[in-house]
Order: structure tokens, then sequence, then C-alpha cells
């Protein structure tokens, strides 16, 4: 049985934690050196992104995210354009041993405005 991406991303989302973007907030500004990687394509991140945001592609997270976090237990937030590559990609970092990684599951507007 072939699954969709909706499919795929809903599964992913009973197995991580999926936060709203007050709680991602919250969780950023109480961490001690927290990572808040873009997981959107190059030329989206461009175009706009967040002040303190990494751009890693959910393609490349495997290859790069230990430039950016070395320790397992460092609070990462994974967002996107809406919440499905996030999810995707906070479920890959949780397989890889990453601890403390959340998926913001909200649109890009919306996050933007919390962190700026």
């Amino acid at each position: 049985m072939i699954k969709t991406a909706g499919e795929l991303i809903a599964e992913a989302q009973t197995q991580i934690d999926c936060v709203d973007v007050v709680s991602a907030k919250t969780l950023y500004d109480n961490a001690e050196n927290p990572v808040i990687i873009d997981v959107r394509e190059v030329k989206n991140a461009e175009k706009s992104k967040l002040k303190e945001s990494i751009n890693i592609s959910r393609g490349l997270i495997e290859m790069k995210i230990a430039k950016y976090c070395a320790d397992s237990e460092t609070l990462i937030l994974t967002h996107c354009g809406g919440g499905g590559r996030a999810s995707l990609a906070a479920l890959t970092l949780q397989k890889m041993g990453y601890t403390n990684v959340h998926a913001i599951t909200e649109t890009f507007e919306d996050i933007k405005d919390a962190f700026g």
C-alpha cells in the first residue's frame, strides 16, 4: 500500500511533539542555546526567514544537523510553511537520537509574527 504525504505527516505527528507558536516561543525563550531550523527549501528561506533560524532543507537534515547541534539534549524547533515538513524533520531528528525536538505546526506567517 502506498502512503500519501498527508498520511506520512499524520503518522509522524503521532510520534513527535507538535507545538503551537506560543508554546514554541516559550520553549525557545527559556532554553539555553536553542536551535530553530527552517526546513523549507533554500529559495523560500532566502525570501523570508526568522532572525534566529538556520536553514537546512529537510532532505539534508541528516547530513548537516551535527554542524549546528552536537548535543542531543539541545532544544531543537523545526518549522516550515505549514508544519508538514517540520514534522517529518522532527521525526528524523528523534530517530537520530536528539531528545528535545519539537515541530512548530503552524503557518510560516504566524511563526514569523512570533519570532521575528
